[in-house]
């Protein structure tokens, strides 16, 4: 199946030097799909140029006149920037011209102009953030990841079932383990919001694990991992900064004197294989679940490789016909909860 990105080129703290140079590569790789480069008309055809590049029929350049800023609120993105290169390419999403969006541009303004233009699924009340993060033996789906503070239990069992089915459409898994981020696995532990949720889990047809702690998320414990966006958020900062802290560490170890120059070089392979396992940009790019379409938001500061993976995840979903899977789930799931004597086929 092929699929058509609209990418937002103004976005990010790069802009488009890194998605512009990021489309083309996914492009080499991909070459039956459609990049749309949505922004500034005149930046967008200068670094094609510098990059000896002509638009065709499978990059096309879509314009728009405005830019929303990394440091703008999001009420003022979603009410003075209608034609900014983030709110285009989320129509174009809405109108079918394009299969997905990927923006690297302001988290805040990305959701609040997705919700509003694309609106949520049936069944659903809040989108969630969700992204892959790497664990001892493959990598675990989490959410919410920033998107939701507050949230209540009925929340977090719908973002189970979002997280549940995305896992399910994107690694062919028939029943993928759920759990529930808890400072202690015992039912006893947590607030009451999330002693509520492990039970409406329990009573739901997801593959409830149970309670899982901080230390379980990359243990491979369970597929997918459910929390508010307060706990996600900082969770995933928390592991981004270990995991800078211990290369940091490496470095300046292997550093030190001639011995441990030489160690480094002796055990060079192994340092490339660690750091390609602790690579965050591998898995750059966060699905906003829970909208009529598909918008995947990359990293500010992500670099041309990291932008590719933002690229190739949504691309990925797409593919996979996330979307029809989620809202087909909600919609069973739904039904079952209305009718509980006759279930669901």
């Amino acid at each position: 199946m092929d699929v058509i990105l609209a990418i937002d080129a103004m976005g990010g703290d790069h802009g488009v030097s890194v998605t512009i140079p990021a489309a083309i590569e996914y492009l080499q790789h991909s070459p039956s799909d459609t990049v749309v480069l949505v922004g500034i008309v005149d930046a967008i055809e200068a670094q094609l140029r510098a990059l000896g590049v002509t638009p065709h029929e499978r990059l096309r350049i879509h314009a728009s006149t405005q830019v929303v800023a990394m440091d703008e609120s999001p009420q003022a993105a979603l009410r003075g920037k209608k034609d900014s290169s983030m709110r285009v390419a989320i129509n174009l999403v809405k109108s079918g011209e394009a299969s997905a969006c990927v923006s690297a541009g302001n988290t805040g303004a990305l959701m609040a102009t997705a919700r509003y233009v694309l609106k949520t699924i049936a069944g659903i009340d809040r989108p969630a953030i969700a992204s892959y993060l790497p664990t001892k033996s493959g990598q675990v789906c989490m959410l919410d990841l920033g998107a939701n503070t507050d949230c209540t239990a009925e929340h977090l069992l719908q973002f189970a079932l979002m997280g549940s089915t995305l896992v399910s459409a994107l690694e062919h898994k028939v029943s993928p383990t759920v759990g529930l981020l808890n400072i202690g696995s015992e039912d006893i532990k947590g607030n009451e919001v999330v002693k509520q949720a492990a039970i409406l889990l329990r009573e739901s047809d997801l593959n409830f694990y149970g309670n899982v702690e901080g230390n379980d998320i990359f243990n491979s414990v369970t597929d997918v991992v459910v929390c508010d966006g307060f706990v996600g958020n900082v969770a995933l900062k928390t592991a981004e900064g270990v995991a800078k802290m211990m290369g940091g560490f490496l470095r300046e170890e292997y550093s030190r004197n001639l011995y441990t120059k030489l160690a480094a070089l002796i055990s060079l392979p192994a340092l490339k294989a660690f750091k390609h396992r602790l690579d965050h940009r591998r898995y750059n790019g966060a699905s906003f679940l829970g909208l009529k379409g598909i918008v995947v938001k990359s990293h500010g500061s992500a670099d041309v490789y990291a932008f590719r993976c933002a690229i190739e995840k949504a691309a990925e979903e797409s593919r996979a016909g996330m979307l029809q899977h989620i809202s087909e789930h909600v919609e069973k799931w739904h039904l079952k909860r209305q009718n509980p004597e006759q279930g669901v086929a």
